[in-house]
């Protein structure tokens, strides 16, 4: 039900996101704006971007704006991935909580969820600590959106192909890129997981296809933050959370693990190999 609930809260985000942007006000934005979001947020982040296309490119103020934002977010990102690896390690006492108490009366349920909570808590586990990261983005990615399009100096700007900055990528190179990197973000945190729930596979392939659709009508300096920005957390998962790792450390405690049950075996059946050789 948790996961659940997390998965209509991401496809939910993204849809006030895609929502919110449609509805976006359309009066530019100066150092004369009002308002705290207009003149603090958007404004500045514009500022910010502009001052560091380095040769007046904004291309490369948005890259370089983007891994600076990466950065300062590393530390939750790194909480984020520690809890998700609490919460896999009480995954499988979870599992059995929920066999033990199977039957979906009202009492039963409600004393599933306190064993559950008590678990957590003895664990240090916060189940929805890894829904933290995207509420922090998403005013981010609202905010560079809207510096995109009502700021002239960003909008009228150019990168490589993007001959307007405000515009969409007409070659579709972004878009393809980023979701190709939003997939290979969300595939490798999955793939960490000890059985990946229904729910994490479909957002493996739903989540990848809404980045390539609003990327293909949104401006393609959006494209680019969220290339940049999913590059960027591919290369965070491999360094703090390389899948590869996790799954050869975890097939080697399973060794050892089995390698104990049969030293125990032996242990308390000393006889048990000899007794079998005389049969013979």
């Amino acid at each position: 039900m948790k996961k659940r609930k997390r998965l209509l809260l991401i496809l939910g985000l993204i849809s006030l996101v895609v929502f919110l942007s449609a509805c976006a006000m359309t009066n530019e934005v100066t150092s004369e704006s009002t308002g705290f979001w207009d003149r603090y947020i958007v404004y500045t982040f514009a500022q910010v971007i502009q001052w560091l296309s380095l040769g007046g490119n904004r291309g490369i103020g948005i890259i370089l704006f983007t891994i600076i934002v990466r950065i300062i977010l590393f530390p939750l990102m790194n909480f984020q991935t520690k809890s998700m690896r609490k919460t896999q390690e009480v995954q499988p006492k979870i599992t059995a909580l929920q066999e033990k108490y199977s039957s979906k009366d009202t009492e039963t349920q409600q004393k599933l969820r306190e064993e559950q909570q008590k678990l957590y808590q003895e664990h240090g586990v916060n189940p929805y600590a890894g829904c933290l990261p995207l509420l922090v983005q998403m005013p981010i990615l609202m905010a560079v959106y809207q510096a995109i399009s009502r700021v002239p100096e960003l909008r009228e700007g150019s990168f490589l192909w993007l001959r307007v900055l405000g515009e969409p990528d007409p070659y579709y190179i972004l878009p393809v890129l980023a979701g190709i990197f939003t997939f290979l973000s969300t595939y490798l945190s999955s793939m960490s997981q000890v059985n990946p729930n229904s729910s994490v596979k479909i957002m493996n392939y739903v989540m990848p296809i809404m980045i390539l659709v609003m990327a293909t009508n949104l401006p393609g300096a959006l494209s680019l933050y969220w290339v940049i920005s999913n590059a960027f957390q591919v290369g965070q998962t491999l360094l703090i959370n390389n899948p590869f790792k996790i799954r050869r450390e975890r097939q080697e405690a399973e060794r050892q693990a089995k390698q104990r049950e049969r030293e125990l075996e032996k242990a308390k059946y000393p006889g048990k190999k000899q007794r079998h050789k005389k049969r013979k």
